[in-house]
């Protein structure tokens, strides 16, 4: 595919393919082509997610709403057993 060089420039600049779009009075489509056919990262916030995913399907930086991780098995094992030995003693 044939890239316009104005549509290139402004990608290249970081703009988003709705802003290229605008400015140049084209489809954001083609922009988003043009930005694949360079093989750059795409500019909108969902596709920059779906970029930086790792392998393990985490996003990058991910920090859940309140700050905690989730647990894994282990520690939910252990922390259901340590709950329930200290609900036995306060019945006993």
């Amino acid at each position: 595919m044939k890239v316009r060089a104005d549509v290139a420039a402004l990608i290249r600049e970081g703009h988003t393919n709705a802003s290229i779009a605008h400015r140049l009075h084209c489809d954001r489509r083609t922009v988003a082509r043009a930005r694949e056919a360079l093989r750059l990262p795409p500019a909108d916030r969902l596709g920059r997610l779906y970029a930086e995913a790792v392998p393990t399907g985490r996003v990058k930086d991910y920090q859940p709403a309140g700050g905690l991780m989730p647990l894994s098995p282990a520690q939910q094992r252990a922390n259901r057993e340590r709950l329930l030995a200290a609900l036995r003693k306060d019945a006993a």
